[in-house]
């Protein structure tokens, strides 16, 4: 393939220290990806099960075989087996990225049960355990209080992470913190760290999200297309911080909603994490790659937002929230909701073939 065909993502890739990864560990899409310079992906529990929707025919009958070959195990153990499987089958494409980049990328990320956000011990068990599964797996655990308070062990066990459910700027330093802990720790021992490569996600579509809900809420008289600028905002001010202070982890801006969550973070040195469709969508533009992630957000926008939005704030200060206030934000609270949700749709889709309805034919 040329240049011009791989699209706007190849050339950023090629061109800028910005590089990118699927939001996704479907075969299909990963592939796509992949041949277009990503060098990781990512999943949880929404995007497995999407994956399975999408992509039963290659999962149906691995499904139906777990299930025969494990007959005392219960619908939540089988829905952990098969989740496992896809996210491990995904890290296997990656393994030629892994191998030619000496460990530093090419990695699948997984995510821990969305219901253990309060339990430092139950998610760290499990990320240990997830951390076995393949020598390129990434382990996603949430921003939470919880979260961060195991994170630093989990580094110093050799864990890679992708701390996610995080939207602000208080929420990825703290990341950054813990982990640099960890990483300290590990080499005060001896022990490598050389190849540890984590990530501190902000979700800036799901950041957008929210502060409409509140400007709708609570109404707040700004300009709506200054919504579009949260999370924006939120990356730019966390990148300045984690460039003065040397963290090792790396920004992952996340749930893409527009165009400036690609256009506006191109020439960092971080890591995006992109839906196919958007993909798709910023390798078809007709746009320019340009380098954008050292101009500052509009200073007319960022006066608004800062003044008009409590929730802004938080997100925006460094010192906006502390952890004991992470579980509570409203961007939070409403991601995993969602993530719960979908591990209870996921183990109902196992359910339909552990005990399919008997009045359907």
């Amino acid at each position: 393939m040329n240049s011009k065909y791989l699209g706007n993502l190849h050339e950023m890739v090629m061109t800028t220290p910005t590089q990118y990864w699927n939001d996704s560990c479907s075969v299909e899409e990963l592939t796509y990806a992949i041949e277009r310079g990503a060098t990781g992906a990512t999943s949880n529990p929404t995007i497995v099960l999407g994956v399975l929707k999408k992509e039963l025919y290659l999962w149906e009958d691995h499904i139906k075989k777990t299930i025969l070959e494990n007959p005392t195990w219960s619908e939540i153990e089988i829905a952990w087996k098969v989740f496992e499987d896809v996210t491990v089958h995904g890290s296997k494409l990656l393994l030629p990225v892994f191998e030619r980049e000496g460990g530093k990328r090419g990695r699948l990320s997984i995510q821990t049960n969305p219901a253990s956000y309060r339990n430092s011990k139950a998610m760290l068990e499990q990320t240990l355990y997830f951390n076995s599964l393949a020598k390129n797996m990434q382990i996603k655990v949430p921003a939470t209080k919880a979260g961060i308070d195991m994170i630093e062990e989990a580094t110093y066990q050799g864990a890679n992470l992708n701390v996610t459910v995080s939207f602000t700027v208080p929420q990825v330093i703290a990341v950054g913190e813990g982990i640099e802990r960890g990483l300290k720790r590990r080499e005060a021992e001896g022990k490598d760290a050389s190849k540890m490569s984590p990530v501190a996600t902000l979700m800036v579509g799901r950041i957008d999200d929210w502060i409409k809900v509140v400007a709708k809420r609570d109404s707040i008289d700004i300009n709506p297309e200054y919504l579009e600028w949260c999370g924006v905002a939120c990356i730019k001010n966390a990148y300045k911080v984690f460039k003065e202070r040397g963290y090792r982890t790396r920004l992952l801006p996340a749930a893409y909603r527009n165009f400036y969550h690609w256009t506006e973070f191109v020439g960092g040195d971080i890591t995006l994490t992109i839906p196919y469709e958007w993909q798709k969508k910023f390798n078809d533009a007709d746009l320019k790659v340009t380098p954008r992630m050292d101009i500052p957000v509009d200073a007319k926008i960022l006066n608004d937002l800062y003044t008009k939005i409590p929730d802004f704030r938080k997100a925006y200060d460094v010192d906006g929230m502390k952890p004991v206030d992470f579980d509570s934000y409203g961007a939070t609270v409403r991601t995993l909701r969602g993530f719960i949700q979908s591990w209870h749709d996921f183990v109902a889709l196992i359910r339909e073939y552990m005990l399919p309805n008997p009045d359907v034919k």
